[in-house]
């Protein structure tokens, strides 16, 4: 009897996860539709000291899309430097894509298809403060270029950090133990209901390698961002200077933001930003340096870091229509650009 209640058992619990499997293996076949690859072409300075000489080279990432004029969320690192976008849909559409908003901090972007996807299968956004910790979840994405692939997990934390210069007021990630690696970037999280209430945002590793810490933003913040006006997307990645690379560089205001790079046909392109194209090391991190830098915008002077939090906070809230004005040093020349904002 003791033997046959054993078997019972055994079989009870195999059967459940016979059955939870089945239940995944469900839920992939209803939301994995909704899911992209997106393929970025980022063109890079060789660092070697020509302006003119630069490296092209791809990255690929995941999305997924929210409505059926071709809106997808994706994570703000994926997109945030490049020069052409390629959606990829399960069906084998392919379609160009642009940027439409972007929030680093929170590491969320919104990018739109030139045209509407045909068929489209949309993804439901879930309220993300419904969530806890322990709830069971799954990841769809394209992790090391296996396109579509299914993780398993569960929320292992909820991390909450407020900023100032956020109009948001906070940026917030849920922890996850769902493996996550290159390429699952900007991917959708789901609940067990098969709705949206993360993307992908990065890892915590000693090896290179996923060892059970991920990071996903929370749908609730990707929703703010979308439903506000603002978050624009500029196509530049700059670094703070101050110190011994500022005196070195001439800047008499002591600070400033160092252009490393400009995204081909993104605003700061247009506006005739010029990034850097040649490499030191300053304090043992690689910088590149010739590139233009930011002394102020629109009243704000990047002396201190507080002033680029409160640039920010006025950027993020910038309307279709308003100038931003920026103050450059270019080889020794203060010049000034301006760009409208679309």
């Amino acid at each position: 009897m003791k033997i046959n209640t054993t078997l019972l058992l055994l079989f009870f619990f195999t059967m459940t996860i016979q059955l939870s499997a089945q239940d995944f293996s469900e839920l992939f076949k209803k939301t994995n539709p909704s899911v992209v690859v997106i393929k970025v072409i980022e063109a890079e300075s060789t660092g070697t000291g020509n302006p003119y000489e630069k490296a092209t080279f791809g990255s690929l990432g995941s999305g997924v899309l929210i409505n059926a004029n071709g809106s997808i969320l994706t994570a703000a690192h994926v997109i945030q430097l490049a020069s052409d976008i390629l959606v990829e849909f399960p069906d084998g559409q392919a379609l160009r894509a642009q940027v439409v908003k972007i929030s680093n901090e929170s590491d969320i972007a919104l990018i739109k298809t030139m045209k509407a996807p045909k068929n489209p299968v949309i993804a439901k956004l879930a309220d993300s403060d419904k969530v806890n910790v322990g709830d069971q979840i799954y990841i769809i994405g394209s992790p090391m270029g296996l396109y579509h692939s299914l993780s398993v997990g569960h929320i292992s934390g909820r991390h909450i950090e407020q900023l100032d210069f956020s109009r948001a007021g906070k940026i917030e990630f849920f922890q996850t133990d769902a493996a996550i690696n290159t390429g699952n970037s900007g991917g959708p999280m789901f609940n067990i209901n098969g709705e949206v209430i993360g993307i992908v945002s990065s890892i915590l590793t000693k090896s290179g390698g996923f060892e059970g810490l991920g990071f996903v933003a929370t749908s609730n913040i990707a929703k703010f961002i979308m439903e506000t006006e603002g978050y624009d997307w500029m196509g530049v990645d700059a670094s703070y200077i101050d110190g011994k690379l500022a005196k070195i560089l001439n800047i008499k205001q002591g600070a400033g933001f160092l252009i490393q790079s400009v995204a081909e046909k993104s605003p700061s392109y247009f506006m005739g930003m010029k990034g850097g194209f040649q490499k030191i090391i300053m304090d043992e991190k690689e910088i590149l340096i010739g590139g233009d830098i930011m002394l102020a915008a629109n009243g704000f002077r990047f002396n201190n870091k507080k002033s680029l939090a409160d640039f920010l906070t006025f950027f993020q809230g910038m309307k279709k229509g308003e100038i931003l004005k920026l103050e450059i040093l270019r080889s020794g020349e203060v010049i000034n650009l301006e760009w409208k904002m679309k």
